[in-house]
């Protein structure tokens, strides 16, 4: 039987995840992942639609999702240059035991952003697979942010990190 790590360490695991988000630290943030780690958001009208199967808003294998990270940090992402001031809110964390070895996450967060005269909220649900890493600590396998609206067209488009 796996022994599990406690929720007080897994949140604040995800709450450091969270202050990378806000601090732009999206290189840090990259790192945070296994080297075969994967990050998914699918559409808002099939949340619970298969990446190989089904049209997602991001599907990134771990490759992806760095070149994201070091893109949205250039002056040429013109849609997040200014960047966004985000702050990312995480509630629920439950801790259970996932396949192979990994521990699976699941918890709700709320991202604020602010950017220019427009504030928008996006409201959502997110279910990660971590890896424990020794000397303690984990990494991401998996990480599925799942929003929770019908629609994004008050948000107009996500071009920050869940």
């Amino acid at each position: 039987m796996t022994v599990l790590p406690t929720r007080a360490e897994v949140e604040d695991f995800l709450f450091r995840e969270a202050r990378l988000l806000d601090e732009w630290r999206l290189t840090e943030w990259s790192a945070l992942f296994t080297e075969d780690g994967e990050y998914h958001v699918p559409s808002t009208d099939l949340p619970d639609g298969d990446a190989n199967s089904s049209l997602f808003l991001i599907n990134d294998d771990h490759h992806r999702l760095v070149e994201r990270a070091i893109r949205l940090l250039k002056r040429a992402a013109h849609a997040e240059f200014p960047r966004s001031k985000t702050r990312h809110m995480i509630a629920n964390v439950e801790v259970e035991a996932g396949e192979d070895g990994l521990i699976r996450v699941r918890c709700n967060f709320v991202v604020h952003r602010s950017r220019g005269d427009r504030l928008d909220v996006f409201p959502g649900h997110a279910i990660y697979d971590l890896r424990p890493v020794d000397g303690g600590g984990f990494a991401i396998r998996r990480k599925r942010a799942v929003l929770d609206c019908d629609t994004l067209r008050l948000q107009g488009r996500i071009s920050i990190i869940l």
